[in-house]
């Protein structure tokens, strides 16, 4: 049984979250005894799949074909898993998943599952686990139908990367036919250096205990020592103080880093529901009774002005001792 693995582009270039499911898709078609074989969108560097298993790389080079235009790949989708005969549909559940697997659900009478965090049990049908209740509880889910489609949460498995190269061959499909009534006038992006919080391992995230905007250098300067992305809660970006795309809980961005620190954040159960995947939390809040340190793995009661600048010159020190 052959696996299509969907896989989504940032600036040409393949991204994190869909190497992280490119590889899933491998580890599913070798329990199948398939073909793993993923179809990239206009992707400049699609050959580095081949370093988490993939063999074959089918590439639209249709600028018309974008994540801007779901209905689009949805055909080339479509297309792809005709021509090898694909039964499972493997996304990353980023944005373009959330937009484009539905919509291939729905078209090919798949069954869908999403945010999945585990590979599928196929001795008895084809069960996957993924979170429910905002993570606080896992659900196993039996796909009956005979093609399927799932989704990867991001940051659930890692990528592995190891040696090798896949084979890239120009993948064309006629969309002429198709009218979505979207025109993309215009594409901006942010900081390319800046990884984005749903793929970021490292995230310092702040709240109103840091007092008003004037107050996140120290926050920044953390983040650029880590190399972490930065987030904040939603009153933070409510408010203002931070662009709203920064927003990490229930309402906004969820994340499951490998390490998230919170400072001057309370910890409400919204806010939790979206961080609450992360490896290790580290909370910084001078409040010793903030909801927020039942759920740390490590927690520091004390002022953010004191703590956080002592934290920056001792990340500093330990950066410029081992390189």
């Amino acid at each position: 049984m052959s696996v299509l693995i969907v896989v989504d582009t940032k600036n040409g270039e393949v991204k994190k979250s869909s190497l992280e499911a490119a590889q899933y898709g491998v580890n599913v078609a070798a329990a199948l005894g398939g073909e793993a074989v993923a179809l990239s969108l206009n992707a400049s560097n699609a050959e580095v799949l081949g370093t988490v298993g993939v063999k074959k790389v089918l590439n639209v080079t249709d600028a018309s074909v974008s994540a801007s235009d779901p209905q689009k790949v949805v055909a080339a989708i479509v297309a792809a898993a005709n021509q090898i005969g694909a039964k499972v549909v493997v996304f990353a559940h980023d944005s373009t998943g959330k937009a484009v697997a539905p919509r291939l659900s729905a078209k090919s009478g798949a069954g869908l599952v999403t945010n999945v965090t585990s590979l599928p049990d196929t001795s008895n049908g084809f069960v996957v686990s993924k979170n429910v209740f905002s993570g606080k509880a896992h659900a196993q889910v039996n796909i009956l139908s005979d093609e399927k489609i799932v989704s990867i949460l991001p940051n659930a498995f890692g990528v592995k990367a190891g040696e090798g190269s896949a084979t890239v061959e120009s993948f064309s499909v006629d969309v002429s036919g198709i009218n979505s009534g979207i025109t993309v006038k215009e594409v901006k992006g942010g900081n390319s250096k800046v990884v984005p919080l749903p793929e970021a391992e490292l995230v310092v995230s702040a709240g109103r205990g840091l007092k008003g905007p004037e107050n996140w250098g120290m926050i920044e300067e953390m983040a650029e020592i880590l190399g972490a992305t930065t987030a904040c809660s939603r009153p933070v970006a409510d408010i203002g103080w931070r662009p709203h795309h920064e927003h990490v809980g229930q309402t906004g961005v969820a994340i499951r880093p490998n390490l998230y620190i919170a400072i001057g954040i309370s910890g409400a159960i919204q806010h939790l529901a979206g961080v609450n995947g992360s490896k290790v939390i580290v909370v910084i809040n001078k409040d010793p009774e903030a909801p927020f340190f039942k759920a740390a793995d490590y927690g520091v009661v004390g002022d953010a002005f004191e703590v956080v600048p002592r934290l920056n010159e001792a990340f500093r020190k330990f950066k410029a001792a081992n390189g």
